[in-house]
């Protein structure tokens, strides 16, 4: 175990001892200019060394008032414990905080002058020497919090400017500088040229997340620059080589390809699990060979494209870091995945790869320091301060000649329509119409989209699904569905699960495919001894022999003549009960039809008639009948033996 380390040690030692020498070789410091405008003593212009974090004002410059604070002067400690503020006030110009080297990060400085109102810092250097550049720490729990917040720009002085400085706000003075970033990228002409030193390891902490989060951002205004042919993007991925002497260990061989030539360090810093470093150098291979190939498609901005979809669909952290999942990527966006291999060779060959060597030879020929990741250089200047989408926008603008600036530089209101475009090599739905692509300004996005008010879910570049109530009525919810002979059969299940389930009658997993289940040679119906089974799709029918009638929900037959009997009877009770009903009827209208013509107001007296009908009638003595009564009487009650009603009754009645 003792030596297994001493050897990691040692090819680790070996590693980085040619990375730091090619870092002190071949430093690139980017500076801006710093023009004194009072005092008069000092008046001029000086050279400044723009921080590597913070957000430097590219193609414009920043006036204000150089501040040298009495107490905490290195600010490593909140100028709040100290009461003191550099907020401006009303009509004041800003103001430049003058902090000294030392005892902290330079960072950590400018965060806490932020803090404190400043509008820019400059930190007074403590020893004579060259300018270098002041970067940030690596990224820990502390640090992280603050290192992506800082806003405001920075810079570092010589020390023999920073003591004129120092004497002259000690003195009284007004010290008034301007900030100048307007040579700090050249602008010769109407395209700007730039470059991006990255990785595909995802797991570095930090700078990874810095870096994934601004490849996202940044993929739409890049593609619009790279269309408009206003640019030239090249991207560059950083390699070292195993020393001769370790080619064959076990920490070359799983950190290196082409036997030690081309390697990586390993994305956990842990030789026995997890990734490798060659895995990320294989990567880093294919998307550089993605780039060359889409640039001979001449649509070299699907890098972009390519680069934040791998980053989505496959990281690390997901065990999803592997050539299937980079082909499934390929393919979304309509890449010759075979040019990609043939670009990319063989990494198990004793040889040289055309591709990584020539990004070595770029690595040492131009750039000093891109062995800090990420690395942007603009019109072949190196980026410095923060890596975001806004900061890198302003920097490559400023690389334009004036008055030849695109439209993207002027306004923030971008359309890309990148969906217009196979979709964006998004998840779509040729039958109902629907793509997850959608069109922002940070690039075209894939998320499964919402319609009608129904959520799809999935990972929108290969699947979307339709999920909870109303999935069913939108395209059966992605699940099988078939209609024969006028019968319609969907699996689909409108529940919140969103489940795909066969139908009664039908076998499958309810995606792709539902078969039929043949109910009569599973046994599963018509049971009964007189009973056969005829199979139909999705159902069954049963019958019976003779005159026997099937019962379905008894799986039996019945006889059909016991059925008719009691249809017989039910038709002889029906008829029996309709004519008791018409009598009952009948009789109660020629009651009441009687009544209505023979009642008539008498004075005097009423006389009781018995008529053979055996019906008690009430009529007035005939003195006092009318012809128009008689009548009447005459058409309902003829009487047998006699025309007319008799003159006289037997009985008479007060």
């Amino acid at each position: 175990m003792r030596m297994g380390v001493s050897k990691a040690t040692i090819f680790l030692g070996f590693l980085y001892l040619s990375l730091f020498q090619s870092v002190l070789c071949r430093f690139v410091v980017e500076k801006n200019s710093l023009r004194v405008v009072s005092p008069d003593d000092i008046k001029g212009t000086y050279d400044s060394a723009i921080g590597n974090f913070g957000i430097p004002q590219y193609g414009g410059s920043l006036p204000g008032t150089v501040v040298y604070p009495k107490e905490n002067r290195k600010g490593c400690r909140n100028f709040d414990d100290f009461g003191t503020s550099f907020k401006s006030k009303s009509g004041a110009m800003p103001t430049f905080v003058l902090v000294d080297r030392g005892d902290c990060f330079f960072a950590l400085k400018v965060w806490n002058a932020q803090n404190a109102g400043a509008a820019a810092v400059l930190v007074a250097d403590d020893v004579d020497e060259r300018l270098i550049t002041m970067d940030s720490p690596e990224a820990d729990g502390s640090s992280a919090k603050y290192i992506e917040n800082i806003t405001i720009p920075s810079a570092l002085i010589e020390k023999s400017f920073a003591e004129k400085l120092k004497k002259a706000v000690s003195s009284g003075e007004m010290v008034n500088v301007n900030l100048d970033w307007r040579e700090s990228v050249p602008h010769p002409d109407d395209r700007v040229e730039y470059e991006l030193w990255t990785s595909s390891n995802d797991e570095c902490g930090f700078k990874c997340d810095m870096l994934m989060k601004y490849v996202k951002d940044f993929k739409g205004a890049a593609q619009i620059l790279e269309k408009g042919g206003y640019t030239q993007f090249t991207p560059h991925y950083i390699t070292w080589y195993c020393p001769q002497a370790f080619t064959v260990s076990k920490q070359c061989k799983s950190q290196c390809i082409n036997h030690g030539r081309y390697c990586a360090p390993d994305p956990e810093q842990d030789f026995s699990s997890g990734y490798d470093g060659k895995d990320v150098v294989i990567e880093n291979l294919r998307q550089l060979c993605v780039f060359k190939v889409a640039n001979e498609t001449k649509k070299p901005w699907v890098w972009w494209d390519y680069v934040t979809d791998f980053q989505i669909r496959c990281p690390m952290k997901e065990k999803k870091y592997n050539k299937e999942c980079a082909d499934g990527v390929i393919k979304s966006l309509g890449l010759d995945s075979r040019k990609i291999e043939k670009c990319m060779g063989d990494p198990n060959a004793d040889e040289d790869n055309p591709v990584l060597k020539e990004e070595q030879d770029a690595q040492a020929r131009t750039r000093g320091d891109v062995t800090i990741l990420p690395t942007l250089v603009v019109n072949n200047r190196q980026y410095r301060g923060k890596l975001e989408k806004g900061a890198v926008l302003k920097a490559i603008c400023a690389g334009f000649e004036e008055t030849t600036e695109p439209a993207v530089c002027l306004s923030d209101d971008v359309e890309t329509n990148e969906c217009l475009d196979n979709n964006g090599g998004c998840w779509h739905d040729k039958a109902a119409n629907i793509t997850a692509c959608k069109d922002t300004f940070r690039g075209r996005v894939c998320e499964c989209p919402v319609v009608d008010g129904v959520q799809f879910k999935g990972d929108g570049y290969s699947s979307c699904t339709a999920s909870g109530r109303g999935r069913c009525k939108l395209n059966n919810g992605g699940c099988w569905h078939d209609t024969r002979d006028g019968h319609t059969y969907s699996a689909c299940v409108d529940d919140e699960e969103g489940k795909c389930s066969c139908p009664p009658g039908f076998k499958g997993d309810g995606v792709k495919s539902c078969e039929d289940i043949d109910e009569c040679k599973q046994k599963k119906a018509c049971q009964c001894p007189e009973c056969s089974c005829k199979n139909t799709w999705g159902s069954y029918e049963c019958s019976c022999s003779g005159d026997l009638l099937y019962i379905r929900d008894h799986d039996t037959c019945i006889s059909k003549r016991a059925k008719e009997v009691k249809s017989a009877w039910a038709a002889v009770w029906a008829i029996l009960i309709g004519l008791a009903m018409a009598g009952g009827g009948a009789y109660l209208v020629y009651k009441y039809r009687w009544r209505s013509s023979s009642k008539t107001l008498v004075s005097g007296h009423c006389l009781i008639v018995w008529i053979h009908t055996d019906i008690p009638l009430l009529l007035p003595p005939q003195s006092y009948m009318d012809s128009e009564i008689r009548a009447i009487m005459a058409q309902y009650m003829p009487l047998d033996s006699q025309n007319e009603v008799p003159n006289h009754v037997s009985d008479e009645r007060a």
